[in-house]
């Protein structure tokens, strides 16, 4: 395996982390509780994982996450990303999903019929929650049937999900709980 590294950059959600090698970004990570905590998993997740200055293409990536983080209507979908450890299932969930625009959802089960497998949102919501690349591989526009939000296993939760569909101004997010009423 090549030589991995990582960045952590502040966004308006937090400091969020980005890893590369040399066939693209391998992970994102949401914000964690602190910076060597987002150190640690890399760390445990891509062992011998150094801290670098990002390249010229990992920066332009990072400065698409921040805007996309501000509102900016990017779907980043033109983002290299290693997915060589991926399972083919993955990777054909994972190409529906970056077809998803800012500020629009799917379902589970919608993304299983695009799959051609009507029978497959069971699996579609587990490729979701093994997701490593959020925000770029917008796992956080797919929900569960009737509005529900379904699950989201990066750090935060749900309360994660809900504020980055806010940001996007997805046009179900007034229907969900947490923003009923505003």
């Amino acid at each position: 395996m090549s030589e991995i590294a990582f960045t952590l950059f502040d966004t308006t959600i937090g400091r969020c982390g980005l890893a590369w090698g040399e066939a693209g970004i391998v992970a994102v990570r949401l914000p964690d509780a602190s910076d060597e905590k987002a150190q640690t998993r890399f760390e445990q997740r891509f062992p011998g994982v150094v801290e670098a200055e990002p390249t010229p293409q990992i920066a332009a990536a990072i400065a698409r996450i921040q805007a996309l983080l501000t509102g900016a209507k990017d779907d980043l979908a033109d983002i290299v990303l290693d997915m060589g450890s991926l399972s083919d299932f993955q990777r054909a969930v994972y190409a529906i999903g970056r077809t998803i625009p800012p500020g629009q959802t799917l379902t589970y089960g919608e993304v299983a019929r695009r799959l051609g497998d009507p029978t497959a949102s069971r699996a579609v919501g587990e490729a979701m929650g093994k997701n490593p690349f959020p925000i770029i591989m917008p796992c956080h526009r797919v929900q569960g049937a009737d509005g529900k939000l379904g699950g989201f296993s990066a750090p935060g939760g749900g309360v994660t999900k809900l504020k980055l569909l806010e940001i996007e101004g997805a046009t179900s997010v007034d229907a969900l709980p947490l923003f009923a009423g505003r």
